[in-house]
């Protein structure tokens, strides 16, 4: 039972199967939020949807390339490569060392064939014509073998073409490769995001993350030693289409990096072009505006003064903002609202965003005081505020009304509470730094299995035999016979090549001679 399990298992079927398989097992993790790229997302799915949130969570749905799902069919695969290339591999060494297989005693029956009859006063002996067939051969690139030299019907066994297998070896080989690589670089690579608010700087620390993935081998020694300051981000918004007037065309964020022992050097970075620090890559992926603020609790002291992050919702770059500030006294106090860059009132007096530039910057708040949950250390998100149990402060709905705020304008909050001052504005880029130890190696292995697989398609295995023999009258008959290993659409040409050579060398006169191809003629020259 053991052997007949391991005979399945490393079968090319089966291995085509896993591989067909492991690509269907990975489209969840395109359909699903991923905890490693953004657990952030995955907390809120899991909010929006409690009943089959928890349930997809139960099937490792949130963590697809490392469920254990994933992993069996990923080892499986593993398995079943090496268990599949091994044996093949020791089967083509052995072949590669044997001689040519042995002359078939009817060429004519073989899918090429062909025949000349070389005059007597030639001179040409059958073993002088199987040797000079040998010599020719072997500079075409055959491995060749003459046999029967001291009979009256010498031959040669010419065979080439094994770069094929070996290309099939690679290919296989080279995707274990990537197999292995792949999983060094989940073992000991890393995935870290950080929102940098211009004029920020981000060192490469475990603290300096807003979150981050480790790989399961990960050890904080192998974080790259940089520092990065957003010096400047710039959209480009079309100005000109009236399709599509106001969409962004371009984002560049200008980046000051530091290395240890170097001075500080500027480096822009694009969508889809990142910046390279060491081993790990730094990615565009978001960006947004961060309103200046500046809180006053109702002893008259600053407890917040400084940027606040805003999520951008709409192409007009609508932002909710939530601001936590429990360092106020003598009640810690909460704002959830959102950002305009471009207010406008519509005729019911509901603000809306009309444009993504800051031409009429404003923020629409409201305000609570309470107990914000933060002082018993429970994990809190930083986006999300919970007023269940706070009061309300500021609200559209209450006498007070809702926090409106121009640039530079402040708002005294109610009971005494304290004020908020709208300061400025500056923008923000969300980075996602990758680190991934194995990516040099997947780039080799499935370079070198795209040039095996290329040589597996492309390279011909093909066998030539050459026989000769002297007829009553003195004339040297020479015939030779060609077999490909699979379809072969171009061993029709190799015999036509052949052929000419042979003849150039033995009738340079255009004495008697024949060549007959069945595939052409469809005659059978017994």
């Amino acid at each position: 039972m053991l052997r007949w399990a391991w005979t399945q298992l490393t079968s090319m079927r089966t291995a085509l199967f896993l591989l067909l398989l492991l690509a269907v097992a990975a489209v969840p993790g395109s359909l699903f939020p991923q905890r490693p790229a953004n657990p952030a997302v995955v907390t809120q799915y899991l909010t929006d949807n409690p009943e089959v949130g928890p349930w997809l969570d139960r099937f490792q749905l949130f963590d697809v390339y490392s469920s254990v799902w994933f992993s069996a069919i990923y080892l499986l695969l593993f398995l079943s490569l090496i268990g599949c290339v091994i044996p093949r591999a020791i089967q083509h060494y052995k072949a590669m060392r044997s001689q040519p297989p042995r002359t078939p005693r009817r060429l004519s029956r073989l899918p090429e064939y062909g025949s000349m009859a070389v005059p007597a006063e030639a001179g040409l002996s059958a073993r002088s014509a199987v040797e000079e067939a040998a010599r020719l051969l072997k500079r075409r690139g055959y491995r060749v073998n003459v046999r029967d030299a001291d009979t009256d019907r010498p031959s040669v066994g010419a065979e080439r073409g094994f770069a094929k297998e070996i290309g099939n070896l690679v290919f296989h080989t080279s995707l274990i490769g990537v197999l292995v690589s792949v999983a060094i670089g989940g073992q000991f690579g890393y995935t870290g995001q950080r929102v940098l608010v211009e004029g920020e700087t981000f060192v490469n620390s475990l603290i300096g993350y807003d979150s981050f993935n480790p790989g399961t081998g990960f050890t904080e020694d192998r974080l790259d030693p940089f520092s990065l300051t957003l010096d400047k981000f710039e959209v480009v918004f079309d100005r000109e289409s009236t399709t599509h007037y106001g969409q962004p065309l371009d984002f560049t964020a200008t980046m000051s990096v530091r290395e240890p022992g170097q001075p500080a050097e500027q480096q822009v970075l694009k969508v889809n072009h990142p910046l390279t620090i060491g081993g790990s890559n730094v990615y565009l992926m978001g960006n947004g505006y961060a309103p200046v603020v500046t809180i006053r609790d109702g002893e008259g002291n600053i407890a917040h003064q400084g940027p606040v992050v805003a999520i951008p919702n709409d192409g007009a770059y609508t932002s909710t903002m939530v601001i936590k500030v429990p360092d106020a006294k003598p009640e810690q106090l909460g704002f959830v609202g959102f950002f305009l860059p471009t207010a406008m009132e519509g005729e019911d007096g509901v603000a809306y965003g009309s444009d993504p530039d800051p031409m009429n910057p404003r923020l629409y708040l409201n305000s609570y005081y309470g107990d914000l949950g933060l002082d018993n250390g429970d994990p809190k998100n930083v986006f999300v505020l919970d007023t269940s149990n706070l009061t309300v402060l500021n609200d559209r709905n209450q006498d007070s009304g809702g926090i409106e705020l121009a640039a530079y304008e402040t708002k005294e909050l109610p009971n005494g509470m304290g004020s908020i001052t709208f300061d400025g504005l500056v923008r923000y880029a969300a980075l996602d730094i990758h680190h991934d130890p194995g990516k040099l190696g997947a780039l080799v292995f499935s370079s070198l299995a795209m040039a095996g697989l290329g040589a597996s398609l492309f390279i011909g295995r093909r066998r030539v035999w050459v026989r000769a023999g002297t007829h009553d009258d003195g004339r040297t008959m020479v015939e030779w016979g060609l077999l490909a290993r699979g379809e072969d659409h171009r061993l029709a040409p190799e015999a036509a090549t052949i052929s000419k050579l042979l003849r150039d060398q033995w009738l340079t006169d255009a004495g008697p001679q024949a060549h007959n191809s069945k595939s052409a003629a469809g005659v059978d020259n017994s």
